[in-house]
């Protein structure tokens, strides 16, 4: 004999010897009721399997319109502070210089790089933080000093110091500010 007989022979005795143990087989409508109890977990199963898939299909897609519309965060944080120096530039031009005739072209050229840049980060959803006249929003704006102010309400913003930047949503950097206190 070879295994797979000694195997269905095994099988056959125990089948027998289970028949005269006396133990009493299903009936039909057992059976039925157990297929359909059995049936409804499997149908569970699938319905949660299905919900957590769906589940999953929408994290994702939220993730990638997330990440695709700030993926230039860590670019526009580099790019503030060229903005900053180029404000800080013609900030510093004194009149008289903005009066010379051999300057004027060379100004006019900076502040036209400047309005550029303004365009490029409005097409990108980068705005600027408003913050003078504002109360403290600890969400958007940084406190760095305290200034005493007769005129101000107590907490209003009264200096800033570095503009602040926000990215559709998100803050990309605080305005640095003065902050106004009781006299």
């Amino acid at each position: 004999m070879n295994e797979d007989q000694e195997l269905h022979e095994e099988t056959n005795e125990e089948a027998r010897a289970g028949d005269e143990g006396g133990a009493e087989e299903p009936s039909p409508e057992q059976d039925f009721s157990e297929l359909v109890k059995e049936l409804e977990q499997v149908r569970q199963h699938v319905l949660y399997a299905q919900a957590e898939t769906q589940n999953v299909r929408r994290r994702l897609e939220q993730e990638k319109q997330t990440a695709a519309a700030y993926a230039a965060t860590g670019f526009a944080r580099d790019v503030l502070s060229v903005k900053d120096n180029l404000d800080r530039a013609l900030a510093a031009i004194p009149d008289d210089l903005r009066q010379d005739e051999r300057m004027k072209s060379l100004i006019a050229g900076i502040e036209a790089t400047g309005r550029e840049l303004d365009t490029v980060f409005q097409r990108n959803g980068i705005t600027r933080v408003e913050a003078l006249g504002q109360p403290l929003d600890p969400h958007r704006h940084q406190a760095m000093i305290e200034v005493p102010s007769d005129d101000a309400e107590p907490g209003t913003i009264v200096q800033e110091m570095q503009a602040g930047y926000m990215i559709k949503d998100r803050l990309l950097r605080p305005a640095m500010v003065g902050v106004a206190r009781k006299g």
